[in-house]
């Protein structure tokens, strides 16, 4: 499938007729940022751009009734936004970080989210029969190099699902990697975020075969010896 670059205005109306739900997110988020260090942006226009709207850019990329996976939660981006204005998409939400898990819990209980908290690291998970290929879909934002970060998301993808990344203007290559753990031909989608909050890039990849079980490594291997 051949995605387009994101359609803003319409994203904005989606979150605008979600704006209780978004309010009530943000509200959790300044709260819990006091205590946890969940994220700098707390300006709400800027959390609006930066944080709302560059999770929602990537709604297209998801089928309907999808179930997928998030690596490196933390606060919760993109999931909780692409959840908010898609209450048909179930995750698990993947976090090694104690207090940022118990945010997360918090966040889905409140909101009314179909989600569930798995607080571990992503390399465990992706050696675990109960997670690892089980996937239509596994996004990551700000989490790791591109490389690395394959490593961590692959395993977790169904053959025929994709992997997402959320990344800055300037990606990092990861061909090698990719073709390794199964993935096909990327697909890079770049776009400016509105109001002067930056350039993004979307990068997705279709697991065409299955990940060796050799992967993900383990005991630090994906960040120190990328692929």
């Amino acid at each position: 499938m051949k995605y387009q670059t994101p359609d803003f205005e319409k994203l904005k109306g989606m979150i605008a007729q979600n704006r209780e739900k978004f309010d009530a997110f943000f509200s959790l988020l300044l709260f819990y940022n006091r205590k946890f260090n969940l994220t700098t942006v707390t300006d709400p226009d800027e959390a609006e751009g930066k944080h709302f709207l560059d999770s929602v850019a990537g709604e297209a990329f998801f089928p309907q009734n999808a179930y997928a996976a998030e690596v490196g939660s933390g606060a919760g981006f993109p999931s909780v936004p692409l959840m908010l204005v898609r209450p048909d998409l179930r995750f698990t939400l993947i976090e090694s970080t104690g207090k940022k898990c118990a945010f997360l819990r918090e966040v889905i209980k409140e909101l009314d989210l179909s989600a569930e908290v798995a607080c571990m690291r992503a390399e465990d998970a992706g050696k675990d029969p109960a997670y690892r290929e089980k996937y239509d879909l596994c996004c990551a934002r700000a989490v790791a190099p591109l490389p690395s970060l394959a490593e961590y998301c692959m395993p977790l993808v169904r053959k025929g699902g994709l992997f997402l990344a959320y990344k800055g203007a300037e990606p990092e290559q990861a061909w090698r990697a990719l073709a390794i753990l199964g993935g096909g031909s990327p697909q890079k989608i770049s776009y400016e975020l509105p109001s002067g909050f930056g350039a993004r890039t979307l990068i997705a990849i279709e697991k065409i075969k299955p990940t060796p079980f050799t992967y993900p490594r383990g005991n630090g291997a994906e960040r120190n010896r990328p692929l």
